[in-house]
């Protein structure tokens, strides 16, 4: 995994790069003293898989270089201070480490991001799911032309860009099938691509594409772990 570090410290900058030194499964690409020359960077360069990032920085905040910033990698984030963490977990990073970091607990975030990155680049490569369209023929979906996905009695509405597709299927069997980065249940009828959301309105939630009219709940059991996994700017 490229990695990059963004940290004004120069002692945590030493110890996380000899860390990732130690680590054979890592690379280090760039390190910054600052989240400004670093967005620049990844701007430009945009072939990172895994941020090691501080919060507090002169000129430039860890959370303001999050906010900026679309399509970011993995994000490990690393703070001298725990009062960060909650907001930090706002925007779907992959861990939080403390300082002063021990090999051992960074070695614990870090596996867990590569895990992560081999799930996704295992679906990555596959794009998508074959369903059963009669008893001997099987039509491949793409992830990216999913946009919801509907449980009804003992079968599964898959609704895409286009077409609606009805699999004799349980929703948590098909959901095991699914890339966890991209699909989300909301509800215990309901599994949305996040990808495709348009926007959310209290605790409904409106998707892109085919049917403009079709609103999806959002139930109090699901919402805390479905917000969690956007990325939310509050003004």
């Amino acid at each position: 995994m490229q990695c990059i570090i963004i940290d004004d410290d120069k002692v945590s900058r030493l110890v996380i790069e000899k860390y990732i030194q130690k680590t054979d499964f890592l690379d280090l690409t760039e390190k910054f003293d600052n989240a400004v020359d670093a967005a620049n960077f990844f701007n430009t360069k945009n072939k990172t898989d895994l941020i090691f990032l501080d919060i507090e920085m002169p000129g430039m905040s860890g959370v303001e270089f999050l906010e900026i910033l679309d399509n970011l990698p993995q994000i490990i984030v690393i703070s001298a201070k725990e009062k960060y963490a909650l907001q930090a977990i706002e925007y779907d990073v992959t861990d939080y480490l403390l300082k002063p970091v021990s090999y051992s607990r960074f070695l614990k975030a870090v596996t867990k991001a590569k895990n992560k990155f081999e799930e996704e680049s295992e679906y990555s490569h596959s794009e998508g799911i074959f369903i059963k369209s009669s008893s001997s023929s099987f039509v491949r979906l793409f992830y990216d032309d999913v946009l919801y996905i509907e449980a009804m009695e003992n079968y599964v509405l898959i609704q895409t860009v286009d077409k609606k597709h009805t699999i004799h299927f349980t929703m948590k069997a098909l959901l095991d099938k699914l890339p966890s980065a991209k699909f989300i249940r909301v509800h215990r009828s309901f599994i949305v691509n996040k990808d495709k959301i348009e926007r959310i309105d209290n605790n409904m939630i409106m998707m892109q594409g085919f049917d403009k009219n079709k609103s999806i709940p959002l139930s109090k059991s699901y919402k805390d772990d479905f917000m969690k996994r956007l990325h939310i700017v509050n003004k």
